[in-house]
């Protein structure tokens, strides 16, 4: 494990009659925690996007507000359903908080995860032949890289119809902005062997998921690392001529003072669990890791995923509100990260 970040789920309350931070606390919270995060040399903030939940379904905005108030930190998302997008508009997003962010973006994008809404899509104006969106999701993805690569995607119009009268006609327009590199700061967010070895040959970064659909009596980090050794045969035989990197995503709470005990010291002591989820199917999810710092450096040593992994994200309950999570940050970085290889990011 070479760096390590954060990803919040970033639940809120519907309304005063919920417990919870408001939309507009969680915002909040998430620029806290990024800002302080930043100034740690922690390398990753990272948000789950969702639609038609109480959740950040709309991450551009949030993200541009870290990229302008931070100066070292990578952000991005963990994931951005592609079920939902118009991919030559997020293409002209993405590429503009790049250059907004300095070339810090580390994208996680995905077909999506099970969601609330039944083929919610569709309410957006986008269809599908498959159940599941899987196929719109791939066609989206594929004409995202290839806006981003630059790729003509219209025509310049006639001279008497063109205004600023800049083409000669039908020459092939690409999507602008443009930021060079970008490619190289996307990842697929996968949960499945066979999507991290199209990651591979797609050429991006891969995310594991925060549960995989693969349920052998091994443990989730057994079952990630061995998706990551595919991942990285498959980037080998597609002979690209660039090194990717490798996100996976851990609940762990470094147990330093008694207050840590008292609101994590339950977390820990749990095993790997296997379960159903709608769509997925039969998923294995991982455990929480709370222990103190000695006895959780022992435990994630022993996971392979992390050993494989270039980068550990921590999920963080950031419901509970930005000083914990902040907390369970300094406390990593301090008592558990340089353990494991974690190297600060420098200021650029």
């Amino acid at each position: 494990m070479k760096s390590f970040g954060f990803l919040s789920f970033g639940h809120y309350a519907m309304g005063p009659a919920q417990q919870g931070p408001s939309a507009a606390d969680m915002a909040r919270i998430h620029l806290d925690v990024a800002q302080a995060a930043d100034e740690m040399g922690v390398n990753n903030a990272s948000f789950r996007v969702h639609h038609f939940v109480p959740q950040a379904a709309a991450p551009m905005p949030l993200l541009g507000a870290i990229a302008g108030s931070t100066k070292r930190i990578d952000i991005g998302t963990g994931v951005i359903d592609m079920r939902y997008e118009n991919p030559l508009y997020l293409a002209e997003e993405v590429a503009a908080l790049d250059q907004i962010a300095g070339g810090r973006l580390a994208l996680g994008l995905s077909r999506g995860a099970p969601e609330a809404a039944d083929k919610g899509w569709e309410a957006f104006g986008y269809h599908s032949e498959r159940e599941d969106g899987s196929d719109l999701a791939r066609k989206n993805f594929e004409r995202f890289l290839a806006a981003i690569d630059g790729a003509p995607l219209a025509r310049a119009a006639q001279l008497d119809k063109q205004y600023p009268n800049m083409y000669q006609p039908g020459t092939g327009l690409p999507i602008f902005p443009h930021s060079p590199g970008l490619r190289k700061r996307i990842y697929w967010g996968s949960g499945t062997h066979r999507s991290a070895e199209q990651a591979a040959r797609d050429g991006v970064n891969l995310m594991s998921s925060t549960l995989v659909s693969e349920t052998t009596s091994e443990t989730l980090g057994e079952i990630q690392a061995d998706q990551i050794a595919r991942y990285r045969a498959a980037w080998t035989e597609a002979g690209h001529d660039w090194s990717p990197k490798v996100s996976i995503s851990r609940s762990i709470f470094p147990l330093v003072s008694a207050e840590d005990h008292r609101l994590f010291g339950l977390q820990g002591g749990g095993h790997d669990q296997v379960g159903v989820i709608p769509q997925a199917g039969a998923s294995t999810f991982g455990r929480s890791y709370a222990a103190e710092p000695d006895a959780l450096i022992e435990q994630l040593q022993q996971d392979p995923a992390i050993a494989a992994a270039d980068t550990l994200l921590l999920t963080l309950p950031t419901t509970m509100g930005a000083d914990i999570s902040i907390r369970i940050l300094e406390n990593f970085a301090e008592h558990v990260g340089p353990a494991l290889g974690w190297e600060p990011t420098p200021e650029r």
